[in-house]
């Protein structure tokens, strides 16, 4: 339901991550504004969806359901995805009663088990004025807003000009455990370095050259993946 200040007024959102709070996946969607923050977190993959189209996602973990980057104290990286900092809130279009152009609005979702009525965040001032939380959840909703608009021109994009190649992951750990995620895609570095004339302009002048290259730049944080996995079935021996 759409937001406010008078029916919210004593509403409070636990910020702090846990399974409990939907964060126990090995993958979450990743949109264009966040590339350069995540890239330096996380493998930075793209799938397809069934229309046809693609999506980004982070790689979090190896196992179902396993985020390696979560622990009994949080979510343990300098960067966290912004569909899983947005809590119970989403953006949807609203027109005023006069029926003018449609405004984003923030709604709330009552039944998220991070909604509360005596712990955690609160939404608003005891004036009425948003708290510096919910500025951030603002903020948030908006590099998602954002993203969304982003993110099919990105692909379609890179699509035209070749730059989306299948990749194979195959993560062997030991002789008795090994990995492999299926049906990904990522940039070619090779085709993406081999750019020149109208297609590198056209994606330098849009931003959309230095997206290519953080999702490339991403690849090499698989290392820490399986540093991280090590770790934590070390820890479970």
């Amino acid at each position: 339901m759409l937001l406010n200040n008078v029916d919210h007024a004593d509403l409070r959102v636990i910020a702090a991550h846990g399974v409990a709070f939907g964060d126990g996946v090995n993958q979450t969607l990743l949109l264009p504004t966040e590339f350069e923050a995540a890239q330096r977190e996380y493998p930075i993959l793209i799938r397809k969806d069934p229309s046809g189209g693609y999506h980004a996602v982070a790689l979090l973990g190896l196992d179902r359901d396993e985020n390696l980057f979560l622990d009994e104290t949080g979510w343990r990286a300098r960067y966290v995805p912004a569909v899983q900092r947005r809590g119970p809130f989403s953006i949807a279009l609203q027109r005023d009663e006069r029926g003018g152009e449609p405004r984003p609005m923030i709604h709330v979702d009552l039944d998220h088990p991070r909604v509360s009525q005596t712990e955690g965040e609160r939404l608003f001032l005891p004036a009425g004025g948003n708290s510096p939380y919910l500025q951030a959840v603002s903020q948030t909703l908006g590099q998602i807003h954002e993203g969304i608009d982003i993110a099919n021109p990105m692909f379609a994009a890179f699509e035209q000009y070749g730059l989306i190649e299948p990749i194979d992951i195959e993560i062997k750990l030991d002789e008795h455990a090994s990995y492999d995620v299926p049906d990904v895609f990522t940039i070619a570095p090779d085709r993406l370095n081999a750019l020149s004339g109208e297609a590198l302009e056209r994606l330098h002048q849009s931003g959309l050259l230095r997206a290519a290259q953080w999702i490339v730049s991403s690849m090499g944080n698989i290392e820490d993946l399986i540093a991280r996995k090590n770790l934590r079935r070390a820890s479970l021996a």
